[in-house]
């Protein structure tokens, strides 16, 4: 691995934990932010799919109701108290709230693999025997 990349990786890890850890606790079996309603959200949406799942998405009320919508009207999800589904989309909607970059930051420019048509994935492409006819038959 190249050591700007290597760099940017440890970097990025780094930055990741101490600024999660910076915004809120976190329950560390579930990885979720300990604020009011969290318990609904550990016994409802962990009852199907992994918590890093809710984790990784970010939105405001509308995409966290659309969302449980689409759940129920597709993934079988059960049908919702009124007060509880307030509570989980309220819960959601502050922990896990729309930001400027979507549902992750953006990658560093050096975890990226290079662009086709450039030298640097030319130079990938020859040390794998991409783009050449090795390995066929020319008989």
């Amino acid at each position: 691995m190249h050591p700007g990349r290597l760099t940017a990786v440890v970097l990025s890890l780094a930055l990741a934990t101490t600024s999660a850890d910076a915004v809120a606790d976190t329950d560390p079996a579930t990885g979720l932010v300990i604020a009011p309603g969290w318990e609904l959200v550990r016994a409802n949406c962990g009852a199907c799919h992994s918590y890093r799942l809710v984790t990784a998405q970010r939105g405001d009320a509308d995409f966290w109701l659309s969302t449980i919508r689409w759940m129920q009207r597709t993934q079988n999800l059960w049908p919702l108290a009124p007060q509880q589904e307030q509570s989980i989309i309220d819960y959601l909607s502050a922990n896990y709230a729309e930001t400027d970059w979507g549902r992750r930051p953006p990658l560093s420019p050096l975890l990226m693999p290079p662009e086709p048509g450039t030298q640097a994935a030319a130079a990938i492409g020859a040390g794998t025997g991409a783009g050449t006819d090795a390995g066929t038959d020319a008989g």
